[in-house]
């Protein structure tokens, strides 16, 4: 790919990152502290269909200017628009619990001190950066944090691996068939191609089309456009199952290998490691954590600030000047999902201990919007003259089905 490509990499590689949040350092962790290197085939399984519905959720920002909210609001009954939204809500209003907690408690542990004071201190920094940056500056801050991601592939080589062993797993996986096999497969599935990621992307793309909806492009922009949108997809979710690679890895290398076989949190996975593979490693787990919860906070409460205020009619950017009076529905959106986010920790309800079955959530409710995002891209009263190609409809399909497939047969086990 060509240096200019490479500038242009943005919304992709953004969401890519995200998707390793907290609560998907814990469900990989737990995946390889269970089942050691076999669950490693999940995230070489899912890149293919991550990228094709991470693109065709791109592509429908960028072609219709509108997010996946207005789009569903337009050519879906309106049950369909609220039953969507609300699970988007749910789902990441537990994911901010969870990623919160986990980033104070990862801080507590390098530097003792109150999780919960570091819980309000996270929230609130996310909360202002979001608020008062600018979108350009908002977006530049959020690609360097992606290269906190990369601590996690410095873990691996803190470890003695065997490769070869490695690879077996990979191509020939020895699973047990059972019902906690699937939950942990769905589980993995659902962090990885997570809902939240799907409205997030296409809202990237529509805050840089830069015009109103019905304004025209030429065909040559558009082209530009969707092949920069090809990389920025490909690219972007390599990275981010690269990373969930290595850190089942780590995790199946130490904890699995040492019987350590339930991690509940991201942090309870950072201080296992600390006695089996060193400082060294424990200190890059923790600050891999509080970097990708970083990250990941403003994505979760964007996210569902999108679907909100779409679904309201609301004015909804992050291009918006809160002290001129624009976009307050939209950050209030996003205020009360992070604050809310915050609060929950203070509450009995530990969301840190909910974040598996957060994540299995995620991977339920992705099939009905995989399902709705595969309709709109196909039609050409949305799309226009892009509708996406044969092939990608065609793999986008297979995506949905498999993750449908995978969910049916955990509930039949159930």
């Amino acid at each position: 790919m060509k240096l200019e490509s490479m500038r242009r990499l943005g919304p992709g590689l953004i969401t890519g990152a995200a998707d390793d949040d907290p609560s998907g350092i814990a469900t990989y962790s737990q995946a390889g502290a269970q089942f050691g290197f076999a669950m490693l085939w999940t995230v070489v399984f899912t890149l293919p269909l991550m990228v094709t519905i991470q693109m065709v959720s791109a592509r429908i920002g960028h072609v219709t200017g509108r997010g996946l909210t207005s789009n569903i609001k337009r050519s879906f009954p309106r049950a369909v628009l609220l039953a969507i939204v609300g699970m988007l809500v749910l789902a990441n209003t537990l994911n901010l619990a969870a990623d919160i907690a986990a980033m104070a408690e990862a801080l507590r542990l390098l530097l003792g001190g109150s999780a919960h004071l570091y819980a309000v201190g996270f929230g609130l920094l996310c909360l202002l950066l979001q608020v008062f940056l600018s979108y350009a500056a908002y977006v530049r801050w959020l690609k360097w944090l992606t290269l906190t991601l990369l601590s996690y592939v410095a873990v691996v080589f803190t470890l003695h691996i065997d490769w070869w062993k490695v690879a077996q797993q990979i191509v020939w996986p020895q699973l047990p068939g059972s019902k906690e096999t699937l939950l942990t497969i769905v589980a993995v599935f659902g962090t990885t191609i997570s809902p939240y990621l799907f409205f997030w992307q296409a809202a990237q793309e529509m805050e840089n089309v830069h015009v109103g909806p019905g304004q025209p492009h030429t065909p040559q922009q558009v082209r530009s456009h969707l092949r920069r949108i090809k990389w920025d997809a490909l690219v972007g979710m390599a990275f981010s199952n690269l990373i969930a690679f290595f850190i089942i890895l780590s995790a199946g290398a130490t904890l699995h290998a040492a019987g350590v076989r339930d991690v509940q949190t991201s942090a309870q996975a950072a201080e296992a490691l600390r006695p089996l593979a060193g400082e060294l490693t424990f200190l890059l787990f923790s600050l891999g954590i509080i970097g990708t919860g970083m990250l990941a906070v403003p994505v979760l409460a964007g996210s569902a600030a999108y679907a909100v205020a779409e679904a309201a009619g609301w004015e909804g950017s992050l291009s918006l000047r809160l002290d001129k009076g624009e976009g307050r529905g939209f950050y209030g959106v996003v205020a009360i999902a992070t604050l809310g986010g915050v609060a929950l920790c203070f509450t009995p309800i530990d969301p840190v201990q909910a974040l598996f079955g957060v994540a299995v959530l995620n991977g339920v409710i992705a099939v009905p919007i995989m399902g709705v995002m595969m309709l709109l891209a196909s039609r050409p009263g949305v799309m226009g003259e892009h509708v996406i190609s044969r092939r990608l409809r065609i793999l986008g399909w297979l995506a949905t089905l498999a993750m449908g497939a995978t969910v049916v047969a955990m509930l039949a086990m159930l």
